[in-house]
């Protein structure tokens, strides 16, 4: 969080239950921590959300006014689970629920369904796995904007290029590779934050 992330999605496949609940909770705590020392961009709030786990969101969402900091956000949804609309009904209206878009149509319902925000993949060929079919693009993530809620782009994004999907309309970025897989993920991080923010109030 030192070097401006504002949004944390915990994405472990590998746990489930109560290990996955844990981690859950000590990456908000670290989050809401941060953001007490200034130390996110906008040295106000981290936005913490789990991947998939619906009901893990509203176990933890029900923390939120227990003078707890491991509450989290919401969920984000993959295609393998529950829908949006579905979501929506179980977490409410506050909640954040986002949904894993490939083309500009998917992006469109999601949001007909209840969705808070898409991420957009692949827009440029990924750099932490192979690609699987043909990277979108500028032009198919600036059609999927339209839809109406925010759309982050995914895929092969680097601190080189994130200024560019930015001017394409995307409301934010989200990374696996370029962070994880680099030497210094704070270093990288840093270089993301500085390449949004030189572009977003030209938007």
């Amino acid at each position: 969080m030192r070097r401006g992330v504002d949004w944390v999605q915990v994405r472990e496949k590998d746990l489930a239950g109560r290990p996955l609940l844990e981690l859950c909770q000590r990456v908000a705590r670290a989050a809401r921590s941060g953001a007490r020392a200034g130390e996110t961009a906008g040295g106000a709030q981290v936005r913490v959300i789990v991947n998939r786990r619906t009901d893990l969101a509203l176990a933890l969402d029900g923390r939120r006014d227990a003078s707890a900091d491991d509450w989290i956000d919401g969920v984000h949804l993959g295609f393998d689970g529950v829908s949006p609309a579905e979501a929506r009904q179980l977490l409410g209206p506050t909640a954040w629920i986002g949904a894993s878009c490939h083309t500009a149509p998917e992006a469109f319902t999601a949001r007909q369904e209840g969705a808070s925000y898409v991420q957009l993949a692949p827009v440029f060929p990924p750099i932490s796995k192979p690609v699987r079919g043909t990277p979108l693009g500028l032009s198919g993530l600036a059609a999927a904007v339209g839809c109406g809620i925010p759309v982050l782009a995914q895929g092969g994004i680097d601190a080189e290029n994130a200024g560019r999907v930015l001017l394409a309309g995307a409301a934010g970025v989200a990374v696996t590779g370029a962070i994880f897989m680099a030497k210094d993920p704070g270093a990288a991080v840093g270089a993301l934050r500085r390449a949004l923010d030189e572009v977003a109030p030209a938007r």
